[in-house]
């Protein structure tokens, strides 16, 4: 076993045994002890090879100076906080990347959504936004629950969220670390079962880069990997992260789009929902229903929106 390992095995050890309290929410207990480490659910690569690209390489060849300054920002705790969201915010470690998405680095979600660490612009981190459409391609929406930090009780698209600073969702590979963080998140969100969302079933189209404030202390600034899956499943929502789901088609999601613009129903959406859904999502849901996702694919591009 490589020191690299070595060291991301003891950290992730060390962060899942020692960051779960005993008021941890019993779902996220669940996943971990039964779904996290099994190979069947959660893919590696047979070999992991050094390359110029490789995420590992990048992370542990950058400098000392750069990992050193992901760790010295502010992380004053914030009281009246939700106990589940200060949990998260400072116990997952984001990826931190440069614009051309080549890894730097690391630090709390805390201190990635800071809009003050955002403004001086060391905060740029990994993200992902999953679009799940059932057999009748209806898509999967869901409402933030009023308790989160950032962007509390918009509609937005499945599911978005972070990999974290940990081997199995650093892999570069066909996006596989991200898919493999976006399954674990489905589950600890909506309580969809690792086998309803495999991981060979997410098809990442494309990213994008896009920055966006929720309230003048708490923002984002994403490179955000956009996965799309077709797949009936088992929806549970877990409260602490959603307050509410639907599955909208074209039309509907048209009249909720006009809802908010006109500020009918108190109905807001996410600002990175907005983004996709004004430059790809209705041309992209036309390759969903006639089995042309492939065609899509953009890998390639970092989108830069706003």
């Amino acid at each position: 076993m490589s020191l690299t390992t070595r060291l991301l095995n003891a950290h992730a050890t060390t962060r899942l045994s020692s960051s779960l309290p005993s008021s941890a929410s019993p779902r996220y207990s669940h996943f971990l002890s039964t779904q996290f480490a099994s190979p069947s659910l959660i893919q590696f690569p047979l070999t992991l090879k050094p390359s110029s690209t490789s995420s590992f390489s990048r992370v542990f060849s950058s400098s000392s100076s750069a990992i050193t300054a992901t760790s010295t920002m502010g992380e004053a705790p914030d009281v009246g906080m939700d106990a589940v969201q200060k949990r998260l915010m400072f116990d997952d470690e984001c990826i931190l990347v440069d614009e051309n998405d080549g890894v730097v680095g690391h630090a709390s979600k805390y201190n990635c959504h800071l809009w003050e660490n955002i403004l001086k612009g060391n905060a740029l981190h990994r993200a992902f936004s999953v679009f799940l459409f059932n057999s009748k391609y209806e898509l999967l929406l869901q409402q933030r629950s009023g308790t989160k930090v950032t962007f509390p009780l918009v509609w937005t698209n499945t599911c978005c969220s972070h990999p974290l600073y940990r081997e199995s969702e650093l892999i570069d590979e066909d996006a596989l670390g991200v898919r493999n963080a976006a399954q674990r998140k489905l589950f600890d969100e909506l309580g969809i079962p690792a086998e309803d969302v495999p991981v060979d079933q997410f098809t990442p189209l494309g990213r994008i880069l896009y920055k966006a404030s929720s309230d003048g202390k708490w923002g984002e600034h994403e490179l955000d990997y956009l996965l799309f899956i077709v797949r009936d499943v088992n929806v549970n929502p877990n409260p602490d992260e959603v307050a509410d789901v639907k599955y909208v088609n074209r039309d509907q999601l048209k009249e909720l789009l006009r809802k908010a613009d006109s500020g009918e129903e108190g109905i807001n959406l996410s600002p990175w929902f907005r983004l996709v859904v004004d430059n790809f999502l209705l041309k992209w849901w036309e390759n969903v229903e006639n089995g042309t996702l492939k065609e899509a694919v953009d890998m390639k591009t970092i989108h830069k929106l706003s």
